[in-house]
């Protein structure tokens, strides 16, 4: 018989969806008639699989040893081949990330027992796009086992993982959630939009007034590349001149109501105020001077602040929070040079 306790971080699923986690192998059907002959049981009874796990639960399935490293994604030929050659664990591989040194200027904010709050340089990957990649969230788990926050044991069953994303060239904060009741809250106000998500940048030429945009984006996906039709619908971008700059440009504060894919860069782009450092959608000859002068290779764009609603439960200690993440120095250089 094998047994697992369930934890923190497993509890409130249901029971169906965790198994597919702990026996990643194994088909639903094989699931549900294995629910049925009592092969799994929960708490020593029969279950359905649509039960709510709770805190200290026993999920208990009655296999070989050899079946259950088949479903288990442990097959004992791979174990025995990796004790004569032995590979770098997940965890290592998280550790090494954490310690890498492209990634020691990620900074972070804030921290909680569900919540983690990161200042991410411009440069590194939100989520890795290929399996060479290191990513933000590979640096976010090495730093919680570093830390002992989370074991080696407990990343089988639940992976902590970022809950918002930013273009590997844009900068500032980005939500991590490190417990499961984590995870799900903050996808919730994210998806309610309920947080309110601020950037900072400089564009060209002179805002005078605060402004709300809106239209609807279309991706081509061969140029990654979108979009705007200010005549229909489906985003919301509003923005506010902090200052108007030598130059012909202004430094921006930008509220992002909807969260779409280069939005910013491209509805701003769309009234001919575009980002400065902006390659893909921005202005040609200030780009070149930008990056002549300062060395500037990319949109000038940073998360600068989130502002949380009131809250209770998990994220009771979020409630009424704001948090700011610093502006890179490159930018604090370019926007003092030009004030």
């Amino acid at each position: 018989m094998q047994e697992i306790i369930i934890g923190a971080n497993q509890a409130g699923q249901r029971l169906d969806k965790f198994l597919h986690k702990y026996l990643p192998n194994a088909g639903s059907s094989f699931l549900y008639k294995m629910l049925r002959k009592k092969n799994i049981t929960l708490n020593g009874k029969k279950a359905e699989g649509k039960e709510i796990l709770a805190l200290n639960d026993r999920v208990q399935s009655y296999f070989s040893d050899e079946t259950f490293a088949k479903f288990n994604g442990k097959n004992s030929e791979v174990a025995d081949q990796e004790l004569a050659c032995p590979k770098i664990s997940p965890a290592e591989n998280y550790l090494i990330a954490f310690k890498n040194k492209d990634m020691q200027h990620i900074e972070v904010l804030y921290e909680d027992a569900n919540v983690l709050v990161l200042n991410k340089p411009v440069g590194i990957l939100t989520q890795k796009a290929t399996d060479k990649d290191i990513s933000l969230n590979e640096w976010m788990i090495g730093y919680l086992l570093n830390k002992g926050r989370i074991t080696e044991k407990e990343l089988e069953l639940f992976k902590p993982s970022v809950v918002n994303r930013l273009d590997r060239n844009t900068s500032g904060i980005v939500l991590c959630g490190i417990s499961l009741k984590g995870s799900q809250s903050l996808s919730g106000l994210i998806k309610n939009r309920t947080i309110g998500k601020f950037y900072r940048t400089i564009c060209v030429g002179q805002i005078r007034e605060s402004q709300i945009l809106k239209g609807s984006l279309t991706k081509n996906e061969l140029t990654n590349k979108v979009t705007v039709d200010i005549k229909s619908t489906g985003i919301e971008t509003a923005f506010t001149p902090i200052e108007i700059l030598k130059g012909n440009m202004t430094y921006l504060e930008v509220e992002l109501i909807t969260g779409k894919t280069h939005q910013i860069r491209a509805h701003l782009a769309s009234i001919r105020h575009p980002l400065i450092g902006d390659f893909k959608y921005g202005n040609e000859k200030v780009n070149r001077e930008m990056n002549h002068k300062y060395g500037l290779k990319h949109q000038l764009l940073h998360a600068y602040r989130m502002e949380f609603p009131k809250l209770e439960g998990d994220l009771a200690e979020l409630s009424g929070k704001v948090i700011t993440a610093p502006l890179p120095k490159q930018f604090v250089k370019i926007l003092e040079d030009v004030k």
